[in-house]
Protein backbone atom coordinates (compact mmCIF):
# COMPACT_ATOMS: atom_id res chain seq x y z
CA UNK A 1 0.00 0.00 0.00
CA UNK A 2 1.82 3.21 -0.75
CA UNK A 3 2.28 5.69 1.79
CA UNK A 4 -0.09 8.14 0.50
CA UNK A 5 -3.29 5.60 0.64
CA UNK A 6 -2.97 4.58 3.88
CA UNK A 7 -2.55 8.67 5.28
CA UNK A 8 -5.74 9.43 2.77
CA UNK A 9 -7.69 6.23 4.35
CA UNK A 10 -10.16 6.45 6.16
CA UNK A 11 -10.84 9.68 5.83
CA UNK A 12 -10.84 10.17 2.51
CA UNK A 13 -12.28 7.06 1.03
CA UNK A 14 -12.39 8.67 -2.88
CA UNK A 15 -8.77 9.32 -2.46
CA UNK A 16 -7.42 6.25 -1.50
CA UNK A 17 -9.22 4.40 -3.81
CA UNK A 18 -7.90 6.53 -6.85
CA UNK A 19 -4.06 5.52 -5.33
CA UNK A 20 -5.02 2.03 -5.45
CA UNK A 21 -6.83 1.33 -8.36
CA UNK A 22 -9.82 -0.40 -6.86
CA UNK A 23 -13.15 0.16 -5.50
CA UNK A 24 -13.07 0.24 -1.30
CA UNK A 25 -15.88 -2.06 0.08
CA UNK A 26 -17.72 -0.08 3.50
CA UNK A 27 -16.53 -2.85 5.59
CA UNK A 28 -12.77 -2.47 4.51
CA UNK A 29 -10.48 -1.13 6.06
CA UNK A 30 -11.12 -3.51 9.56
CA UNK A 31 -10.15 -2.14 13.41
CA UNK A 32 -7.01 -4.21 13.00
CA UNK A 33 -5.65 -2.26 9.80
CA UNK A 34 -6.26 1.11 11.31
CA UNK A 35 -4.03 1.31 13.95
CA UNK A 36 -1.21 0.64 11.34
CA UNK A 37 -2.27 3.21 8.84
CA UNK A 38 -0.60 5.67 10.81
CA UNK A 39 2.70 3.58 10.40
CA UNK A 40 2.11 2.66 6.93
CA UNK A 41 1.61 6.53 5.86
CA UNK A 42 4.54 7.96 7.23
CA UNK A 43 6.89 4.58 5.48
CA UNK A 44 9.49 5.91 3.16
CA UNK A 45 9.24 4.02 -0.42
CA UNK A 46 11.58 1.77 0.69
CA UNK A 47 9.91 0.91 3.81
CA UNK A 48 6.33 0.33 2.00
CA UNK A 49 7.09 -2.80 1.19
CA UNK A 50 7.79 -4.17 4.41
CA UNK A 51 4.00 -3.06 5.33
CA UNK A 52 0.95 -3.39 4.46
CA UNK A 53 -0.10 -5.15 0.89
CA UNK A 54 -3.97 -4.67 -0.49
CA UNK A 55 -5.42 -7.93 -1.64
CA UNK A 56 -7.38 -6.72 -4.76
CA UNK A 57 -9.93 -9.11 -6.58
CA UNK A 58 -9.28 -9.46 -10.52
CA UNK A 59 -12.93 -9.85 -11.49
CA UNK A 60 -14.13 -6.68 -9.73
CA UNK A 61 -10.99 -5.02 -9.12
CA UNK A 62 -12.42 -4.32 -5.60
CA UNK A 63 -10.35 -4.61 -2.17
CA UNK A 64 -11.13 -8.12 -0.53
CA UNK A 65 -8.44 -8.09 1.79
CA UNK A 66 -5.13 -7.11 3.23
CA UNK A 67 -2.31 -8.41 4.43
CA UNK A 68 1.22 -7.23 4.95
CA UNK A 69 4.73 -7.39 7.63
CA UNK A 70 5.31 -5.75 11.20
CA UNK A 71 7.79 -4.16 9.84
CA UNK A 72 11.56 -4.85 8.07
CA UNK A 73 13.37 -8.26 8.78
CA UNK A 74 14.61 -8.44 12.21
CA UNK A 75 18.68 -8.91 12.63
CA UNK A 76 17.98 -12.96 12.96
CA UNK A 77 15.98 -12.25 8.80
CA UNK A 78 12.88 -13.30 10.12
CA UNK A 79 9.71 -10.90 9.63
CA UNK A 80 5.67 -11.56 10.92
CA UNK A 81 3.37 -11.75 8.11
CA UNK A 82 -0.41 -11.06 9.00
CA UNK A 83 -3.44 -11.05 7.06
CA UNK A 84 -7.55 -9.93 7.25
CA UNK A 85 -10.18 -10.65 4.53
CA UNK A 86 -13.69 -8.84 4.41
CA UNK A 87 -16.57 -11.49 5.61
CA UNK A 88 -18.51 -11.60 2.55
CA UNK A 89 -14.85 -12.38 0.43
CA UNK A 90 -14.35 -14.85 2.97
CA UNK A 91 -13.91 -18.68 2.10
CA UNK A 92 -12.64 -17.71 -1.45
CA UNK A 93 -9.02 -18.94 -1.44
CA UNK A 94 -7.83 -15.04 -1.03
CA UNK A 95 -5.89 -15.09 2.26
CA UNK A 96 -3.97 -18.32 1.02
CA UNK A 97 -3.46 -17.03 -2.30
CA UNK A 98 -2.09 -13.80 -0.73
CA UNK A 99 -0.35 -15.40 2.00
CA UNK A 100 1.55 -17.31 -0.57
CA UNK A 101 2.87 -15.06 -3.17
CA UNK A 102 4.08 -12.47 -0.05
CA UNK A 103 5.82 -15.21 1.31
CA UNK A 104 7.64 -16.34 -1.86
CA UNK A 105 8.54 -12.33 -2.59
CA UNK A 106 9.58 -12.14 1.33
CA UNK A 107 11.91 -15.00 1.26
CA UNK A 108 13.45 -13.36 -2.08
CA UNK A 109 14.77 -10.45 -0.14
CA UNK A 110 17.81 -10.15 0.75
CA UNK A 111 18.41 -10.06 4.43
CA UNK A 112 15.51 -12.48 5.21
CA UNK A 113 15.57 -16.06 6.05
CA UNK A 114 12.41 -16.67 7.64
CA UNK A 115 8.89 -15.42 8.35
CA UNK A 116 6.63 -16.47 10.95
CA UNK A 117 2.93 -16.16 11.80
CA UNK A 118 0.52 -16.14 14.83
CA UNK A 119 -2.77 -16.97 15.43
CA UNK A 120 -5.76 -17.44 17.69
CA UNK A 121 -6.33 -21.01 18.40
CA UNK A 122 -10.06 -20.73 17.57
CA UNK A 123 -9.69 -19.02 14.22
CA UNK A 124 -9.51 -22.24 12.11
CA UNK A 125 -9.74 -20.50 8.79
CA UNK A 126 -6.28 -18.77 9.46
CA UNK A 127 -5.01 -22.15 10.52
CA UNK A 128 -5.85 -24.14 7.21
CA UNK A 129 -4.38 -21.17 5.85
CA UNK A 130 -1.19 -21.38 7.37
CA UNK A 131 -1.01 -25.28 6.74
CA UNK A 132 -1.61 -25.39 3.18
CA UNK A 133 1.27 -22.80 2.73
CA UNK A 134 3.49 -24.86 4.53
CA UNK A 135 4.23 -22.99 7.95
CA UNK A 136 4.78 -25.25 11.15
CA UNK A 137 3.65 -24.65 14.05
CA UNK A 138 6.43 -24.11 17.05
CA UNK A 139 4.32 -23.16 20.03
CA UNK A 140 2.25 -20.47 22.11
CA UNK A 141 2.91 -17.03 22.68
CA UNK A 142 0.71 -14.77 25.00
CA UNK A 143 -2.33 -17.62 24.39
CA UNK A 144 -1.61 -17.70 20.17
CA UNK A 145 -0.34 -20.38 18.35
CA UNK A 146 3.10 -19.51 16.70
CA UNK A 147 4.32 -20.71 12.94
CA UNK A 148 7.19 -20.35 11.13
CA UNK A 149 8.44 -20.75 7.26
CA UNK A 150 12.06 -21.17 6.72
CA UNK A 151 13.32 -20.56 3.77
CA UNK A 152 13.79 -24.46 2.37
CA UNK A 153 16.91 -25.99 0.60
CA UNK A 154 17.44 -25.26 -3.16
CA UNK A 155 15.79 -21.77 -2.86
CA UNK A 156 17.40 -18.60 -3.48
Amino acid sequence: MPAAAAAALPTDREEASRILGAALPLDWPQSDLLDLLPLQASASHADERFGVWVMIERETTSVVGDMGFIGPPDDHGSVEVGYSVIPIRRRRGYATEAARAVVDWALDQSGVEVVVASCDHDNVPSIRTLERIGFLRTGETNGRIRWRYERRSGQS
